[in-house]
């Protein structure tokens, strides 16, 4: 226990304690000390890139996309499981069993495609935080920027503490985001038959509709996300009793249900206020955030503007900071390299201040950032799939037939809407 930082040894102590069958509290306190890792990794699943294909998709198509959502979070309950449990099983991140089992072309090649990945990432989420600044007070978005990069150092620099300060913080501001849109729901009123109805059957209109539906799909199910889970996981809660990993994974696998089951509701909430507000009232034009923030006061009240940028500010710096560890943990794991944080942030931040500049559409740009997202979703399920279904690297926890019959459908599913929107894009009419 002497290499565990004080923020953690009390987290530490008490799980080992239940996962022996030391302990006769309820159920919620038993669960409290393994919650943390999928609150985490769902901050990607509520980032500023879901703002912008959410709000695109509500406005534009009205409650038509809301399947796309659905179908995304229970892919994503169930990819974010797989990663969770590869880490408990084996110690080791996917990045990791990546480099001991792939050619180290395969390596470089999947590592040079996941950091591409991660500045598509890193520059959705900077975006976002600084528009969220922008937006609630009025500062010029090169200021908001800044502010949002001191922010995220802040933020990350909680990790010297141990990983419960730093899952503490995250929660709080996930907490934030959950409460803004549960207000913004309540204002819009929206038509619930329709909702519901639009949840549960599949619809296209068009390729822009297509786009849009990979757009949510690349920013619901994240690709530098998978890799980071893994990794929060792997030496967390040590345990190699088959017994006690089994216990262990039961209780990541609430904490995986309860926070992307949040993450869901939080983007079906986005889509849903665009839908009722904007494409209700013909205003299917409004395809940006500022837009959206502006034109919410005349249409819900005041209130409604302030809640909806004080959550994107939330949703920007916690994805931000986020971001930066899945990128340390891509790096250190594909390559054995490790760069200070401060480097990587201010390195990942030039895109984004680039963008910023030369004036550039935030919101288009946040659209595009997601559909690279989605075309680098395969290269991590693949190798997830190829990991957890093997009983040599998972012991106890292997994936049975079932659970890996179910998470390659899901990867052939992402990989043919991609192919589909390739095909719509260049020969579609």
């Amino acid at each position: 226990m002497s290499d565990v930082k004080t923020g953690d040894k009390g987290t530490v102590e008490a799980a080992a304690e239940i996962l022996d069958g030391r302990t006769g509290k309820g159920w919620f306190a038993r669960l409290l000390p393994f919650l943390g890792p999928a609150f985490v990794a769902s901050v990607a699943y509520m980032d500023p890139g879901n703002f912008a294909t959410n709000i695109q998709g509500g406005a534009r198509f009205g409650y038509k996309l809301l399947w796309v959502i659905v179908l995304s979070n229970l892919m994503a309950m169930l990819i974010q499981t797989l990663s969770a449990k590869l880490g408990i099983a084996s110690g080791l991140n996917l990045a990791e069993h990546c480099r001991n089992q792939f050619p180290r072309p395969l390596v470089i090649a999947i590592w040079a495609l996941m950091e591409i990945v991660a500045m598509a990432t890193d520059l959705a989420e900077f975006l976002g935080a600084a528009l969220g600044f922008n937006l609630l007070f009025g500062i010029p978005l090169w200021v908001a920027g800044i502010l949002t990069a001191i922010a995220t150092f802040l933020i990350l620099g909680l990790s010297r503490y141990g990983f419960r300060p730093l899952e503490a913080v995250i929660t709080i501001l996930i907490g934030v985001v959950a409460i803004s849109f549960l207000v913004e729901t309540v204002l819009d009123r929206p038509a619930w038959g329709q909702v519901l109805f639009h949840a549960a059957v599949p619809q296209f209109e068009g390729a822009e509709s297509v786009l849009l539906a990979t757009g949510i799909l690349g920013a619901t199910v994240m690709p530098h996300v998978i890799f980071l889970h893994s990794s929060l996981t792997q030496g967390r809660i040590i345990v190699r009793d088959p017994v006690q990993l089994r216990r262990l994974f039961h209780f990541e696998l609430v904490d995986v249900l309860v926070a992307m089951g949040l993450a869901g509701l939080i983007n079906a909430a986005m889509l849903i206020m665009a839908a009722s507000t904007f494409f209700n009232s013909g205003m299917s034009h409004i395809g940006t955030i500022e837009k959206a923030h502006h034109m919410l006061e005349p249409l819900l009240g005041r209130a409604a503007g302030w809640i909806f940028a004080l959550s994107l500010l939330a949703s920007g710096l916690s994805s931000a900071s986020v971001g930066t560890m899945a990128g340390q943990v891509i790096m250190q794991g594909f390559l054995r390299k490790h760069i200070p944080v401060w480097i990587r942030r201010l390195v990942t931040m030039l895109p984004s201040l680039l963008v910023i500049f030369i004036g550039l559409d935030p919101t288009r740009t946040l659209v595009i950032s997601q559909v690279v997202l989605s075309f680098g979703l395969p290269f991590a399920i693949v190798p997830l799939i190829l990991f957890t279904r093997r009983r040599d690297v998972m012991g106890v926890l292997v994936n049975r037939r079932l659970t890996t019959v179910l998470v390659s459908v899901v990867a052939a599913l992402i990989i043919a809407l991609n192919l589909f929107l390739l095909y719509e894009t260049f020969f579609g009419r």
